[in-house]
């Protein structure tokens, strides 16, 4: 893998396959330490239960973490039918039972079209969404549960296969940052007639970082490191030499014909090295200008 590093410490994007039972927040400690740094930040929060694909940024990345954020994602799960949760999930304590046992995969799978597409969704009380400044799990350990607006998400695939158990369904899901699978779970189950949960869940692409991208934690070393570009692979590239290389730099408003940039950006600028200089975004008239610069080293 490509890597980058500077004298205060290293330089990249992390993908790491998170292991069951630790939290984003633990990743990211354990992880400066493996580093060596202090800047590591993670692209979006993985349910501490669940596994699988979490993006990092490191050093000067941390920066790029607003353009991995808005990422769509994939996951493999379970679907556990007849069972609700107070979590939505395995780890909840059981608040109903259903005898769904007549249930089909074909049920599920037309059940599944109504949840397909542009939807909106009410986010599950444990989640870190926040409510009048108090993240909503912090509430819910409290007891404690608030109207929560439905929000627009996009689920473009909610593909459903049978298991060993008539009452386990194996999902694949792909969709926009935001959406809850969980909660795709639990609206699964009520419009089948009864309830269910998930369970197993494991994310297995975030945009186009995968598991085959990822390296488990413990191995986790600044040899794994891919550079910064990485973290903005999905904008529009535009290569600059000589003094508009030095102006980006300095992060000058341009015109829009000295970066030969189209449309309104973002746009990742790199130099003929092919180092990330800046991101740059339409401004007024046929000017743009920087929404971030990324120092390099001399």
């Amino acid at each position: 893998m490509a890597r980058g590093s500077r004298p205060g410490g290293p330089d990249g994007v992390a993908v790491v396959d998170k292991p069951a039972g630790w939290t984003s927040h633990d990743v990211v400690a354990k992880s400066r330490g493996l580093l060596g740094t202090r800047k590591v930040g993670h692209s979006g929060t993985l349910d501490p239960d669940a596994t699988g694909v979490l993006v990092l940024g490191v050093g000067k990345a941390t920066r790029l973490l607003r353009y991995l954020t808005a990422l769509g994602k994939t996951y493999e799960a379970e679907i556990v039918l007849g069972v609700e949760t107070t979590t939505l999930d395995a780890a909840g304590e059981v608040t109903a039972t259903h005898d769904m046992a007549g249930v089909t995969v074909d049920d599920a799978r037309r059940a599944a079209v109504s949840l397909t597409g542009a939807i909106l969704q009410v986010p599950p009380m444990v989640s870190a969404l926040k409510v009048d400044g108090r993240r909503l799990h912090e509430l819910a350990r409290e007891g404690i549960e608030v109207e929560r607006q439905p929000r627009p998400v996009t689920v473009h695939r909610f593909e459903l296969s049978a298991t060993d158990d008539p009452l386990v369904l194996r999902a694949v899901v792909e969709c926009s940052s935001g959406t809850y699978v969980r909660t795709l779970a639990d609206d699964l189950g009520h419009a089948l007639g009864g309830g269910a949960h998930l369970r197993a869940l494991r994310r297995t692409a975030v945009g186009g970082f995968t598991l085959d991208d990822a390296v488990a934690l413990e191995a986790l070393s600044p040899d794994h490191l891919l550079p910064a570009t990485t973290a903005v692979a999905q904008l529009p590239t535009l290569a600059v030499t000589g003094d508009v290389a030095v102006a980006v730099g300095h992060g000058k408003v341009l015109d829009r014909t000295d970066l030969g940039a189209e449309g309104d950006g973002p746009w990742a600028v790199v130099d003929d090295e092919g180092r990330l200089r800046a991101v740059y975004q339409a401004h007024k008239g046929d000017t743009v200008k920087p929404e971030l610069v990324i120092p390099t080293d001399a």
